[in-house]
């Protein structure tokens, strides 16, 4: 196969696996009553630990503050999560996670554990490792793309 046939199937293909993914882990999430939208900023909370920075949650989520305000509302609501201040800056609200919420946020986290391990079981860690440069790759292109974007549009 040709480098430019690799690269398009490469571009493609993740396009394709990404949307398989995600309706996997929806009907995972489905299952435990909560969307994708709000599993997302729980599994960050859970991940980043408790008394993270809502702008940092936001950043690993790679989402708008607006957008994750909404979610965290419905997090909140719902007693998964609660907000205070930040004891190092009173402007920026810290996120925790509720006993229940990390009930929930440790079960979904183990079960996406496992439909990882089996959707990889397979593949070697060699070549686990070159998929995520790969990865990477997009994703840099991506914040790239955006920096130009939001420089341009200040310009």
């Amino acid at each position: 196969m040709t480098l430019e046939a690799l690269q398009l199937n490469i571009s493609s293909g993740m396009v394709t696996a990404s949307r398989h993914w995600r309706r996997i882990c929806q009907t995972t999430l489905a299952n435990y009553g909560i969307s994708e939208a709000c599993a997302v900023p729980l599994l960050m909370i859970v991940r980043l630990g408790d008394g993270v920075r809502q702008v940092a949650v936001a950043q690993a989520a790679g989402l708008e503050s607006p957008s994750l305000v909404r979610l965290l509302d419905q997090l909140c609501r719902a007693g998964f999560v609660c907000r205070s201040e930040d004891p190092d800056d009173r402007r920026a609200k810290a996120l925790s996670l509720t006993p229940r919420g990390r009930e929930l946020a440790e079960a979904i986290e183990s079960e996406l554990v496992r439909l990882r391990r089996e959707v990889l079981q397979d593949i070697s860690p060699a070549d686990l490792e070159a998929a995520l440069r790969v990865v990477r790759a997009f994703e840099e292109a991506g914040r790239h793309s955006q920096s130009e974007q939001s420089s341009g549009a200040s310009s």
